[in-house]
């Protein structure tokens, strides 16, 4: 970072360089946190098998669907369901062209009931000398209608936030960078899982709120504030994954982790994951509470610390109103055929809640949504403070003037 230059009022530069003290050597001794914890490569030499189980008399080939015959299946009840209940459904063999040739494929009668295949698709199949002109169907071939998907995602967060939305998908790749290639190797290499996902996930903020929000005391107040939610938040995500023995057994990776990685400890990966799922709604309440504040002190110049803080709130406890069950929503979304499959299970639904499979997801809401809850009267507090401080003698901020930390 640049001096300050001298033509900023002395109140301004009293705040730049209080802030410049505080994260300069907090960014040196995040830096140096994760030199201290990197990882020594050793994880490169763990590896599991090919997901499809294949071996060099066979390959997993993509293709497309050229013709599709549907007949009746030898049983059409036999889906897996442990009921008797009767289902209607129509199995499939489809001719498959890959480079190799063309194949025949029966599609499992559970992909048929989901997602009837038709003439055009694009699939994956297993072939190999002992299958013949026959084909393993594997899984559907992705890669373009995603791709078109995220170039879609690309161009409408661009043409919309504009310049401020190329450093936001900028930030985004960079925050994948530091989950990957820092924070997933350590944690394979059994580095401290506490520290690992303190540290990674205040980089992660470091880098995507100054990336895609510019260097000001603004983004720099909403820092602040992120750095102290997630302080707060690892504290309680440390305490409640012993005190609910969260053991991190709660799904089928788990156990593929744990057989890969015998002294991994799975509950310090619940530990870790507690922090990284409440980074994104974190910097969301931040910088908009930051944001808030700011504008409300230029639109109106004279008001007072206390009634700032008071507007600030106000704006602030829709913002958790909205948040809160916005967490909530996300986690049943995404666990939603868990959900299903726990629900049918015959006990209550405190039993439901407090078990191995769901209790991960309820406590991470409830950390996520106590941190943040948090995060918004600590951020608003060092706004008003910073607004204040940096204002004119009328009380105005200018928005074409807002001081800037180079």
């Amino acid at each position: 970072m640049h001096n300050v230059p001298s033509s900023i009022p002395a109140t301004r530069r009293r705040v730049i360089i209080w802030m410049v003290s505080i994260l300069v050597p907090m960014g040196i001794a995040l830096i140096g946190a994760m030199i201290w914890l990197w990882p020594s490569g050793v994880h490169q030499e763990l590896s599991l098998d090919d997901p499809y189980g294949t071996t060099e008399s066979f390959a997993v080939e993509s293709g497309s669907v050229t013709s599709v015959a549907a007949n009746a299946c030898e049983d059409a009840s036999d889906t897996g369901s442990p009921t008797d209940v009767q289902v209607d459904i129509e199995c499939q063999t489809a001719q498959v062209g890959t480079d190799s040739g063309t194949y025949d494929v029966e599609i499992p009668v559970q992909v048929s009931a989901s997602s009837e295949v038709v003439r055009g698709d694009n699939v994956k199949i297993l072939v190999g000398e002992d299958l013949a002109e026959t084909g393993v169907f594997v899984d559907f071939e992705r890669t373009i209608p995603v791709g078109l998907l995220a170039a879609l995602y690309a161009v409408v967060v661009i043409v919309v936030a504009r310049w401020r939305g190329v450093r936001a998908i900028g930030g985004l790749v960079l925050s994948f960078v530091v989950l990957f290639g820092f924070m997933i190797p350590a944690l394979l290499e059994g580095r401290p899982p506490f520290w690992v996902g303190l540290i990674g996930s205040m980089l992660i903020m470091l880098v995507v709120l100054y990336f895609a929000h510019g260097f000001s005391l603004r983004t720099t107040t909403a820092l602040l504030g992120t750095f102290i939610g997630l302080l707060l938040t690892a504290g309680l995500a440390a305490w409640a994954s012993d005190s609910a023995y969260l053991i991190g057994l709660g799904e089928e990776y788990s156990y593929m982790l744990a057989s890969v990685v015998p002294e991994i400890r799975l509950s310090g990966i619940v530990l870790t994951g507690l922090l990284v799922a409440g980074l994104g709604v974190l910097n969301d309440v931040t910088i908009t509470q930051s944001s808030a504040v700011w504008e409300i002190k230029a639109a109106q110049p004279t008001i007072s610390p206390r009634n700032l803080f008071a507007a600030g709130m106000r704006i602030g406890r829709d913002h958790i109103a909205s948040t809160v069950y916005t967490i909530a929503f996300a986690y049943a979304g995404a666990a939603l055929p868990m959900l299903i499959v726990v629900s049918l299970y015959d006990r209550s639904m405190l039993d439901t809640l407090m078990s191995a499979e769901m209790v991960e997801e309820v406590v991470r809401i409830l950390v996520g949504s106590v941190g943040l809850v948090l995060a918004i009267p600590i951020t608003t507090g060092i706004a008003v403070a910073v607004a204040n401080a940096v204002a004119e003698p009328t009380g105005q901020i200018s928005r074409a003037t807002e001081p800037q930390v180079h």
